[in-house]
């Protein structure tokens, strides 16, 4: 699993304080959201090229915790 603190922060002057990818104000959000509509990682990748295919793995990773963190509160 990917150690998704390197990629992703929380900081309430962005965004709102939603988790956000470090350096960018793309939301973990967005990238699952597109995930979920079908784009692949290369897509997204060719649209955002700010991005790369670890950043939206850290954002797969961070769902997954927050998932098994809701399971076992």
């Amino acid at each position: 699993m990917v150690r998704f603190s390197e990629y992703i922060e929380i900081n309430r002057d962005k965004r709102f304080g939603k988790p956000i990818i470090k350096g960018t104000r793309i939301s973990v959000y967005d990238v699952l959201s597109w995930l979920s509509s079908g784009m692949t990682k290369k897509e997204i990748i060719a649209d955002f090229p700010e991005l790369n295919e670890m950043q939206i793995n850290a954002c797969l990773s961070f769902a997954a915790n927050r998932e098994r963190k809701y399971l076992y509160a």
